[in-house]
């Protein structure tokens, strides 16, 4: 098998950015890119090494991952090639990564495989089950308390720790009621949202809340009715559907609907 010639510039720090020229076969640059890394990440080589690669070349992406290199981004149509403009995607590798094992392997695979992004949001009722909702500074469409799970955050915290933060009220959090996939909406990519049980409130409980000023505009308590004209349509088949369970139970949605 042939090496493939590659080459590294310095960029400073004990870095450097690597290059090749051509279209190599991915099974001769993985073995090049091995052969490399043990020379120049090893001793007083290198401490990283990066290297920029158009989104669709499929085959240098993966010799790259096979080679312990992790996907660390994304330049939008920053090539200009024979069909048009394509992505570029950069790949870096540390001295310090660990590559071997089990660990290694699910580290290099997090760096390029999908992630979902996840939302946890609460759904507290009055004695006359109305919804609490909330009105946000930053899109016309109200939602019930809660906001993005944080990386490394369980969902059911995540939620009260929104619930704090937005209303200022430290309030227990109890099951989980909808799990709903949502498609790409208004430049969002797909992600999934999660309704926790937040228990009952009366209305004079509102009065002592403590609005997150730079967030919440308001809150308000709202039959199902009245929350459709305040709700994307998508949230409201949501709400719906979590405002009926029986208690104990619990639904899968996608979209807003019963899957």
């Amino acid at each position: 098998m042939n090496r493939v010639e590659l080459r590294l510039t310095e960029s400073g720090h004990g870095a450097a950015i690597l290059t090749w020229g051509g279209a190599p076969d991915p099974r001769e640059l993985e073995q090049s890119l091995h052969l490399l890394v043990q020379d120049r990440l090893a001793g007083d080589g290198f401490r990283r090494l990066e290297v920029w690669v158009q989104a669709s070349d499929t085959g240098a992406r993966r010799a790259l991952l096979r080679a312990g290199f992790r996907c660390e981004g994304r330049r939008r149509e920053a090539v200009r090639t024979a069909g048009g403009l394509d992505d570029e995607m950069l790949y870096g590798r540390l001295a310090s990564d660990v590559v071997g094992g089990t660990d290694g392997f699910s580290g290099v695979m997090n760096s390029a495989l999908p992630r979902k992004r996840l939302i946890a949001h609460v759904l507290i009722r009055d004695e006359q089950d109305r919804v609490l909702l909330c009105d946000t500074r930053f899109k016309r469409d109200w939602e019930l308390p809660g906001g993005v799970v944080e990386p490394g955050e369980p969902p059911r915290l995540g939620a009260a720790r929104e619930v704090l933060e937005e209303l200022g009220v430290d309030r227990p959090v109890g099951p989980m009621l909808v799990a709903d996939w949502m498609p790409p909406y208004l430049g969002w990519e797909d992600a999934l949202e999660l309704i926790f049980d937040g228990g009952r409130v009366h209305s004079a409980d509102l009065h002592q809340f403590t609005l997150q000023a730079a967030e919440i505009l308001a809150v308000r308590l709202c039959t199902l009715t009245e929350a459709a004209e305040l709700l994307t349509p998508l949230a409201h088949r949501r709400l719906t559907v979590a405002a009926g369970l029986a208690p104990g139970t619990m639904a899968y949605l996608e979209d807003g609907r019963p899957a």
